[in-house]
């Protein structure tokens, strides 16, 4: 029985911080506070350093849970992703995902090598763990902030964010093997990295088209089609991680084929992610602020603070502009690019590598990547808004979209009724404006149909 009553108090304390994640979310919003940094607050204040004295040092859950709930946000992202926005700057955007994170990372390894006594390799490793922005951090934040960015810049942004994790990933597991095993070669790296690459985006696309033609084809019951993309998704990961291909890559890929298809039930399907999306993000933040303790963060919070300085001031903004040098972005452009690097997540992830390998340095590794995400959140994270008004990249707040409804319907998986707000005296009551393709339904006026 007492077995049975810890794993009922291990549901009852996990529900309990979720909620408080997700009550938490209202606070943070009402003050402008980055959620991922509530989130992680959370997990601190639940740990055995905390008020909530819950002892949690499972280091490979942490892992499982990361590299489920990372694979789930830039799928999502890549669902959200239309092809036609980023088709323009794919170009800047793959320069800034491969080449922008290594000189991010070989720009801090200097300053983490003498600052945290470390030798050049284990410097390196520290550099490609913060090197990479996090897709959630600037997804989330971009939209909870309401900011409606200049296209371009919007585009470059969401397309680095959600193609650099895979380089930064590969970058930490080929660093933490040359420390554990000291064998590689430069060439090894490249070969490896390019395989990788190539192979995950080949399981991407043929595992984006088999689940549209899956969705499409198979006739599944109302209400399982977004959990069977979901499982999709998972599945696409788990085959290109197998195959040691870049699964991370491969199912943002896959999320963009899917997106950029018709398909049934796609509206839910989104709905669907979007709150799997936020539960993983939650659970992911509460876990790794679990797992750090701040007496051992007191050891290292000035080196660490000194490396998120020159990270944010110096690193991005010379690696965001020595990559968009060949590209036609203005300065302003270049500046905000730069100041939107955010660290999320996906840093103190790749942190948990090396805890997981076992490495000497591991948990310095950690604790950095952990004081990098939260100087990261507060400066840049509460400022985005700001940067984005004064540099003139901000457009001005669009009156709501129109609403969608998808035609489910056989033969209609391209058709859907779209309801516009017309103001009065708008143009649209001239005779004329109406396209010709389009079929008026109904009107509604003052919540009644006429």
């Amino acid at each position: 029985m007492a077995s049975l009553d810890s794993v009922s108090i291990a549901i009852l304390l996990g529900a309990v911080l979720v909620m408080a994640g997700i009550l938490s979310s209202l606070l943070a919003l009402r003050f402008g506070a980055p959620l991922l940094l509530v989130f992680l607050l959370i997990g601190m204040l639940a740990g055995d350093s905390g008020p909530g004295q819950v002892r949690f040092d499972d280091v490979r859950t942490t892992y499982l849970v990361g590299s489920v709930a990372l694979a789930l946000i830039l799928f999502d992202g890549g669902l959200r992703t239309r092809f036609q926005s980023i088709r323009a700057v794919l170009a800047p955007s793959m320069v800034l995902a491969t080449i922008g994170v290594l000189l991010t990372a070989l720009i801090t390894a200097p300053v983490a090598k003498y600052v945290l006594d470390l030798n050049w390799t284990e410097a390196l490793l520290l550099g490609a763990v913060v090197a990479s922005t996090d897709a959630a951090a600037v997804f989330l934040l971009v939209h909870a902030q309401g900011l409606r960015l200049r296209p371009r810049v919007g585009a470059t942004l969401e397309a680095e964010s959600g193609t650099n994790d895979p380089f930064a990933v590969f970058l930490t597991l080929m660093l933490v093997e040359l420390i554990s095993s000291g064998q590689s070669s430069v060439w090894h790296v490249v070969l490896e990295f390019g395989r990788e690459a190539v192979l995950g985006a080949v399981i991407g696309v043929i595992g984006g088209r088999l689940v549209v033609l899956a969705l499409n084809r198979v006739a599944l019951p109302q209400g399982l089609h977004a959990p069977f993309v979901c499982t999709a998704a998972l599945v696409i990961f788990g085959v290109a991680q197998i195959g040691h291909a870049s699964g991370f890559l491969a199912v943002y890929l896959a999320g963009i084929i899917i997106g950029n298809r018709p398909t049934r039930a796609h509206n839910s399907v989104v709905t669907f992610l979007d709150a799997a999306t936020w539960l993983a993000q939650i659970v992911m933040f509460v876990l790794l602020g679990l797992l750090v303790s701040p007496q051992r963060l007191a050891g290292s919070v000035i080196p660490a603070v000194i490396v998120a300085l020159v990270l944010m001031l110096v690193a991005r903004p010379l690696a965001v502009f020595l990559c968009l040098a060949p590209f036609r972005f203005n300065w302003r452009e270049k500046l905000f690019i730069a100041w939107t690097g955010l660290r999320g997540a996906v840093a103190i992830f790749l942190a948990s590598i090396p805890m997981l390998v076992g490495l000497s340095k591991a948990y310095l590794y950690f604790d950095v990547a952990f004081v990098v995400v939260i100087i990261s959140l507060l400066l840049q994270g509460w400022t985005l808004a700001v940067a984005a008004r004064r540099l003139h990249v901000a457009l001005p707040r669009s009156d709501r979209g129109p609403r969608r409804v998808e035609l489910d319907l056989p033969g209609q998986l391209e058709q859907e009724l779209v309801g516009y707000s017309v103001r009065p005296k708008s143009l649209y009551f001239r005779r004329g404006l109406v396209p010709s393709w389009s079929k008026p339904t109904l009107v509604i006026r003052d919540q009644r149909i006429l």
